[in-house]
This record gives C-alpha cells, structure tokens and sequence, in this order.
C-alpha cells in the first residue's frame, strides 16, 4: 500500500526528543523563587506538560519559572535555547491584561512563526471552552533551529496542545526545524 503524504513526511524521525519547560507566573516566581521541577513551584501546568512528555517517552532537559517580566522571559528562553532541548514550550503570560507579555517577549524572536499552531490549537479549544477561545494568543515559530510554544498556563490547554497536537508532531517539527 502506497505510503500517504504525512506518513512519508514523519518516517525516518526520531522517537525521543529534549523539551524545555517555561512556566511564567509572576504570583508562582514571587511565592517560590528559583526551583528546579514543576512540583517545588506547585506548577499543576508544568507537571502535566511534564508527565506528557515523560510517558511518551521524551526527556525534560530544562525547566524554570519566571515572572510575567519581559527580561525574565528573554533570559529563561535564552538559556532553554542554549540547553539540549530540541522544542521548547512555554506556559502562561499568553491572555490579554496588560501583565500578559508572553508573545510581545517571544514572538520577535521568531525567525519563522508556524501559524498552522495557533489555528489548530484554537480550533481544538473551541469545543472546550467555546468563544472564549478568541482570547487565547497561543503562537509557535522557530528560533536558532528549534521550535518554541507558547501556550496558555491552564493545565487543560497545555495537556490538549501537547497531546494533540505538539507530542504528535514533535519528529516532523525537529527534522524540518533543523534542516
């Protein structure tokens, strides 16, 4: 049988990646400071991000927590981006207060952004959540060769991004990410 286009687009990708882990909080950074896991910060988000990643066989090479700070965020994406992670997924800071400076922080660093991400991802939440996935500023693009998430702090929006779609697709992003 004739191999379809996305089976021949996946074949010969690896089955195990690094991902970073990036919670932003600023009640969460302020309560708890420096940790090293999920779970020193009480970060429901970045243990659920965390199990995902484990259980479907990939390695957690980086994590932090930071403050909805710009300066914060660039220094903690920088660091993932010097890290062994090939995809690296933030949480939190993607709504629309004025505090929320996720995609102002990240987004410019973009070399490419992967729009398809943030499509699919509200398409998947409208079920869910229903309109109020107009709210949502999820974003993806590819920064020095590896692919950056940021996805809502909820932990239902980061099990469905993850588990639908990112986990799913993480040998295709890293392959053509890398080329």
């Amino acid at each position: 049988m004739k191999e379809s286009t996305p089976e021949i687009h996946k074949k010969d990708t690896g089955k195990s990646y690094s991902f970073a882990i990036i919670t932003i909080s600023t009640s969460r950074a302020e309560k708890f400071g420096d940790v090293g896991s999920p779970e020193e910060a009480e970060d429901l988000s970045g243990k659920v991000m965390r199990e995902i990643l484990t259980s479907s066989g990939h390695a957690v090479a980086f994590y932090r927590l930071v403050p909805d700070e710009e300066n914060a965020i660039l220094e903690a994406v920088t660091s993932a981006l010097s890290s062994p992670a090939e995809i690296i997924i933030t949480s939190g800071g993607t709504g629309l207060t004025s505090g929320d400076v996720t995609i102002e922080s990240v987004a410019p660093l973009f070399e490419k952004d992967i729009p398809g991400f943030g499509e699919l991802f509200r398409y998947k939440s409208l079920e869910e959540i229903g309109t109020a996935v107009i709210l949502t500023r999820a974003a993806a693009g590819v920064i020095r060769g590896k692919a950056v998430f940021c996805l809502p702090g909820s932990p239902n929006a980061v099990k469905l991004a993850l588990s639908e779609i990112i986990v799913p697709e993480a040998g295709h992003i890293v392959r053509h990410v890398g080329e």
